[in-house]
């Protein structure tokens, strides 16, 4: 879920804000960028909806302002936007989802990602990403992360292998704390987190992995990715395949006890 898409109309939109509360405050774009550590040209394009707000532009910028958190609530809409066209019902409807199932068979899932971890991810991308780009996307991976506090609760499942939490992505300090983040989140009592036991000889996810989301409405929707192309599935049988594979992979996956186990020793020896 790497894509960065339109989104112009938003950037607009949250420039106009910006420049709005710069206004107020009686600053220029030179003042304000002095007082969060921004350049006059990096403000001038954020207002122009030129460039998306990076790093730690918006929260600093909101207080700065005495926004009250305008600016955060409107950055967050903003990473939205930078989806693909075709991304955004699925990131739409994952936010609003009762339950939500993934199989990640090489990779962290997003969800799941501290900052550090999916920055070092985005930066070995190829074709390599530019730093605005890359922080972009950042943001947009935190922000879709609300699922996981979201209220009401929505029902959680991961079926990780071992390979998609023992590669140190990042280094080993960022992998330790990604790890610890595992756990943290596996304590939360409506989110189960499985490992694969790699003694297990063969499974029904071998074929790769997957997304699948019960909509608050009560609809399934699926979602596949494999090197940068994307299926969403809404039709039988396959969606129905792709459900019933899932409930034999968490029997076929180890408990979530003995997988906290597990990563909790895997953090420990780093």
């Amino acid at each position: 879920m790497h894509t960065s898409g339109g989104g112009g109309g938003s950037a607009e939109m949250f420039g106009a804000l910006l420049r709005h509360y710069r206004e107020r405050a009686g600053l220029s774009q030179e003042g304000l960028g002095h007082k969060i550590g921004f350049s006059k040209s990096q403000v001038a394009m954020v207002e122009r909806g030129q460039r998306p707000p990076k790093g730690d532009f918006t929260p600093q910028a909101d207080a700065a302002l005495g926004a009250s958190g305008a600016l955060i609530a409107a950055a967050a809409k903003l990473t939205f936007s930078r989806l693909a066209s075709w991304f955004e019902p699925f990131a739409e409807e994952e936010g609003k989802a009762r339950a939500r199932y993934e199989y990640e068979s090489s990779v962290m899932p997003g969800l799941l990602q501290t900052e550090d971890h999916a920055r070092a991810l985005f930066r070995g991308e190829c074709p390599p990403l530019d730093d605005d780009e890359i922080e972009a996307l950042v943001a947009g991976r935190l922000a879709r992360q609300a699922l996981l506090t979201r209220r009401p609760i929505p029902d959680i499942s991961f079926v990780l292998e071992l390979s998609a939490i023992s590669r140190p992505i990042g280094g080993r300090g960022v992998h330790r704390a990604q790890l610890r983040h595992l756990l943290e989140v596996s304590r939360l009592r409506h989110v189960h987190i499985q490992v694969m036991s790699p003694q297990q000889e063969t499974h029904v996810g071998l074929s790769g992995p997957f997304v699948l989301l019960e909509t608050d409405d009560r609809r399934r929707l699926a979602y596949l990715e494999v090197q940068t192309r994307n299926f969403l599935v809404s039709e039988q049988p396959h969606l129905g395949d792709l459900f019933a594979k899932y409930g034999m992979l968490r029997t076929q996956a180890l408990g979530v006890e003995e997988s906290r186990e597990l990563i909790e020793k895997m953090a420990e020896g780093l």
